[in-house]
């Protein structure tokens, strides 16, 4: 036994889903959303702390330590190509279509300098207190 539906039956059901949105949770929602977001502009207004030139600089990931040495190996072969975007593109692509095995060297060195950061970050915490 198989159960259809009439043309009838969607039409209703697409009625339902068309009310107005002062009866929708939704609709009550996004007023919200809006008084919210005025408050947020008066905010932007006060600075901020600076920040401590310091501090160390948070290790790249293995996808950006793989893209180092890309970008080096993708100039050589593209010398015309001078956009950014096209050599994060490239090597977006290229980190996608490798395996785990190929990607494992620069995990690991991404693994390394993050426990570098670590030991920095100690050291630099210890100095701030």
């Amino acid at each position: 036994m198989k159960v259809t539906r009439g043309k009838g039956a969607v039409k209703k059901d697409k009625n339902e889903v068309v009310k107005p949105v002062e009866d929708r949770a939704a609709g009550k929602r996004k007023a919200v959303l809006k008084a919210s977001r005025s408050s947020n502009k008066r905010t932007k207004n006060v600075k901020s702390a600076k920040k401590d030139p310091n501090k160390p600089k948070r290790p790249p990931s293995a996808f950006f330590v793989f893209l180092e040495e890309f970008r080096k190996v993708y100039k050589q072969e593209h010398p015309n190509v001078k956009a950014v975007s096209a050599v994060g593109k490239a090597g977006g692509e290229k980190w996608k279509s490798l395996t785990d095995a190929e990607k494992a060297p620069f995990e690991a060195k991404a693994a390394k300098r993050k426990l570098d950061y670590e030991k920095l970050m100690t050291a630099y915490n210890k100095k701030q207190y």
